[in-house]
């Protein structure tokens, strides 16, 4: 699975914050699905530049899988959600909505994210919240699923058989 990482952030883009979210997504990644991450950014909250380089990672890198860090919340600057779906073909909301869920098991305040996952070509999309705690907790919920939608997308032949009924 190749895998791209965006962290988006205002103060992380100016270096004003390290940016720890990014990395520790990577690390899970790598760590947890044996996927090669093959670019990390970091990109101020700005909803053209962050639609800009999802799109270059789908269809010129022709990544299986994007993780975005940052941008979900209620703040005026956070647009990821919005980027994000500029740049979707598909949503796919059980993602989202599985995250959501379990986080607010956790935390009332995760009713106020606005992250959205969807599909671009064969890649998938997805926006985690900002803080390295929220990032684990929600691929936390989705790790599970990752390797049968990435196969899904690649129209890998054996995808069906790990469907249950």
């Amino acid at each position: 699975m190749r895998v791209g990482v965006l962290t988006v952030s205002d103060r992380s883009a100016r270096g004003e914050r390290e940016d720890k979210s990014g990395p520790l997504l990577a690390e899970l990644v790598k760590e947890r699905l044996g996927a090669e991450v093959v670019r990390m950014d970091v990109v101020p909250d700005e909803r053209e530049e962050i639609a800009a380089v999802l799109k270059d990672w789908a269809d010129r890198l022709r990544l299986d899988l994007v993780l975005t860090t940052g941008g979900t919340g209620f703040a005026p600057r956070d647009v990821t959600p919005e980027a994000t779906r500029d740049v979707i073909e598909k949503e796919a909301p059980g993602l989202a909505e599985a995250m959501r869920a379990e986080s607010l098991k956790v935390s009332p305040h995760a009713m106020l994210s606005r992250g959205v996952a969807g599909i671009r070509g064969n890649t998938l999309i997805v926006n985690l919240p900002g803080s390295p705690k929220a990032v684990r907790e929600n691929l936390e919920v989705i790790l599970p699923v990752l390797p049968h939608a990435v196969e899904l997308l690649n129209e890998n032949p054996e995808a069906e058989q790990h469907h249950r009924r």
